[in-house]
């Protein structure tokens, strides 16, 4: 509701002039900068999942690239199911936001999180591929599994 709409409601039931103003005031009051909303909390653990997505993703990369145990497979698999759900948060955190920047919505923190995931489930597929290509017998310069 606007502040109109609640002063004019608040006058009509005969509310007292400046306390009404005060409250429709304080539900619109702007976020502080440093406040902690469930829009930026839900930003930060998306980004935070896909990090750590991104994290794992690499390490498997490097396992796979190495061709050390098991071509880094359960990582790539860690790496794409962190960086859906990183990227679902974001993407959700980004759909309900009602404002823009600096709102207390978390939509800066909501398309991090997307990049981010996106990052890591490319990071995944990638492994994923790298691994398809080695484990198959009989292609010249394919090493086989045990």
């Amino acid at each position: 509701m606007s502040v109109r709409v609640l002063s004019s409601v608040a006058d009509v039931f005969g509310a007292v002039g400046p306390a009404a103003q005060e409250a429709a005031h304080v539900l619109v009051e702007p976020v502080g900068a440093y406040a902690m909303t469930a829009g930026r909390l839900w930003s930060v653990v998306g980004a935070l999942v896909g990090l750590a997505g991104v994290v794992v993703g690499g390490l498997a990369l490097a396992r796979s690239v190495r061709r050390v145990g098991h071509g880094g497979r359960r990582g790539a698999v860690v790496a794409l199911v962190a960086g859906l759900a990183g990227a679902g948060v974001g993407g959700m955190v980004v759909a309900a936001a009602e404002g823009g920047p600096g709102t207390g919505y978390g939509i800066v923190g909501g398309y991090v999180a997307l990049v981010v995931g996106v990052v890591a489930m490319v990071l995944g597929a990638l492994v994923v591929l790298i691994a398809r290509r080695t484990a198959r017998p009989g292609v010249a310069g394919a090493r086989r599994t045990i």
